[in-house]
This record gives C-alpha cells, sequence and structure tokens, in this order.
C-alpha cells in the first residue's frame, strides 16, 4: 500500500464507512488548534472540513477530531483559514 503523508481515514458513525481526507492546513486561533480537511475521492467539488484537534496523552501523538458546534467558533475559523490562504495567494 503507497504511504501517503498529510492524509487521515475518518469513520462515519452512521454508516460506518471510512473516508480519506487530505489535511490542508492547521492553524490555531484563540489557544484551540484546528485542521481543514478535504475528502479525496468525491467526484464533486466539495466544501472543506473544519475541525478542532483535541490532543490525548502528553506526548500529543493522540489526537481526536472534533466537530465544532459553536457557529461563531466556526465562522472565526473560516474567516482565519480564508485570511490565510489570501496571503499565501498575494505572496505568489
Amino acid at each position: 500500500m503507497e504511504e501517503r503523508e498529510n492524509i487521515v481515514t475518518l469513520v462515519d458513525e452512521e454508516t460506518n464507512e471510512e473516508k480519506d481526507f487530505e489535511i490542508i492546513m492547521t492553524l490555531e486561533l484563540e489557544g484551540k488548534e484546528y485542521t481543514i480537511l478535504l475528502p479525496l475521492e468525491e467526484e464533486e467539488e466539495e466544501e472543506a472540513y473544519v475541525f478542532e484537534i483535541k490532543y490525548e496523552g502528553e506526548d500529543e501523538e493522540e489526537f481526536v477530531l472534533l466537530a465544532i458546534e459553536d457557529d461563531e467558533e466556526f465562522e472565526k475559523v473560516v474567516e482565519a483559514y480564508e485570511s490565510l490562504i489570501h496571503q499565501e495567494d498575494d505572496e505568489e
């Protein structure tokens, strides 16, 4: 099997289906860390998914991804992500 960097596999809790995502970016905002994921195997272009990263244990090698339930928090993360993307575009 080919090893790919920046790829995570998530399991849908309802269907128990596994789905691969590419980690587009991680960012820190207001003391929390977030990740932006894009599905790998979508035929149509789909929007990115945003999760909070919650580390477990002391070594920070194990983590869980948490859905962001608060609309205001979600919007802040999306705005920070879009701002970083625009900065990268301007630098190119």
